[in-house]
């Protein structure tokens, strides 16, 4: 099992800067995958931002050039550092990490935090 604790999340402004992080404990053992979710209201979930064990990232072309995935292998951690918000960009926002164990893995999700971009 593998538990994620996400922070980080709250109100910004358009324009502004927001920084979100995700810490994984437990059987913390052969993650690769590492990613940002987001579901607005009325919305399906969508992908974000993902990088895996080897550094690669993508992004979701509504985020690219304003948001940064990055991970810190020793910590265990994924940030999303969000600039230049935009209203848009208000959602919850859940952490994923996914497993690979050769032919299997297995994969997980945080609680969500929400994110709001008000002026």
């Amino acid at each position: 099992q593998v538990q994620l604790v996400e922070s980080g999340g709250g109100l910004g402004q358009p324009g502004g800067s927001l920084r979100l992080s995700c810490a994984a404990s437990g059987s913390i053992f052969s993650i690769n995958v590492m990613a940002w979710y987001r579901q607005a209201p009325g919305k399906q979930r969508e992908l974000v931002a993902v990088v895996n064990s080897g550094g690669s990232t993508n992004y979701a072309a509504s985020v690219k050039g304003r948001f940064t995935i990055s991970r810190d292998n020793a910590k265990n951690t994924v940030y999303l550092r969000m600039n230049s918000l935009k209203f848009e960009d208000t959602a919850v926002y859940y952490c994923y990490v996914k497993r690979d164990f050769g032919l299997g893995g297995d994969d997980y999700w945080g609680q969500g935090t929400q994110v709001t971009v008000s002026s």
